[in-house]
Order: structure tokens, then C-alpha cells, then sequence
């Protein structure tokens, strides 16, 4: 299923606020969110902003380092969420889809990893039918959230 990165935003939480990068999916109303960290969230929002903050940060050195190896990135693909033993929330699973000089090659990551580096290539974005089933949520709830680049200042 084609998606995109619709907002970063903060949720608040009895443990405090977490940040949620929030995926669209393509005719659907529903959304996929996933829970991720503030360095994360913070590299997902300044990667869509196109922002040249001077020195590279992390994930624009691995991009850097990927064009001179002669790779790019094919597409992200957030394949599955692996449960925990509670059966509350889960581990998202996610694959970088990569054109090298060798040929394609699928890089297991981390879907913020992935996500960040998706919103810097504007690589296309999928989510497997399962995932969707099992995270879909209703987009009205993230509407209301903070947006990352309020709570984090500037970015």
C-alpha cells in the first residue's frame, strides 16, 4: 500500500510526551502511526523541511555516503510489527529497497531510519496490508497533536 509521512507529531502519555511520525496511506482514511524517538522525529521533520542546516547529521552522511558508493534509494517498505509478549503495541519492522552498482539490494532498518531518509530522497513509502490492519488508527486523533517542530523548537 503506497503511503506517506502525513506529520510528525508529539502525543502526550501517562510516561510523558512521544513523539509520532504519522504515515497516510493512499484511499485510505485511516492512519498508521508510529511511536518513535525525538531524535528521530526531529530528522524525519528536518529532512521534509529540505532544511541545509551546514554540517551533515547522520542520516544525511549515510545518504552522502550511499551516492558516492553509486546507490540510491529504491523505496522503504515498513513490512511488519513484530508483537510484544503482552500483546500491547510492537516493534515496527521496516526494509531499504536499494538500486547499487551491483544490483537491488533490501537493507533491514529501523522504520524512523528509514522514514528519515525517505523524507531527504523522496523515495516512495509503502506499508504492507498487515501492518495497516493491525496499526491503522483514525486520522482525527493525530489532527490535534503538537506538531514535533513546536515542542523541540527549531529544527
Amino acid at each position: 500500500m503506497q503511503a506517506s509521512i502525513d506529520a510528525v507529531r508529539v502525543a502526550g502519555t501517562p510516561q510523558g510526551p512521544v513523539p509520532v511520525v504519522v504515515l497516510a496511506v493512499e484511499g485510505e482514511d485511516d492512519v498508521v502511526p508510529i511511536f518513535i524517538g525525538f531524535n528521530e522525529a526531529t530528522s524525519i521533520a528536518r529532512g521534509l523541511e529540505a532544511e541545509d542546516i551546514g554540517r551533515p547529521l547522520t542520516h544525511d552522511l549515510l545518504l552522502d555516503v550511499m551516492e558516492e558508493l553509486g546507490s540510491r534509494i529504491d523505496r522503504v517498505v515498513v513490512t511488519e510489527i513484530e508483537e510484544r509478549d503482552a500483546g500491547q503495541g510492537g516493534t515496527y519492522i521496516a526494509d531499504i529497497h536499494l538500486e547499487t552498482p551491483r544490483g537491488e539490494t533490501v537493507v533491514d532498518a529501523r522504520p524512523s531510519d528509514s522514514l528519515a531518509l525517505a523524507a531527504r530522497t523522496n523515495a516512495p513509502i509503502e506499508v504492507s496490508e498487515a501492518v495497516f490492519a493491525d496499526s491503522r488508527d483514525d486520522s482525527e486523533k493525530f489532527d490535534e497533536l503538537e506538531d514535533i517542530r513546536n515542542v523541540s523548537g527549531d529544527i
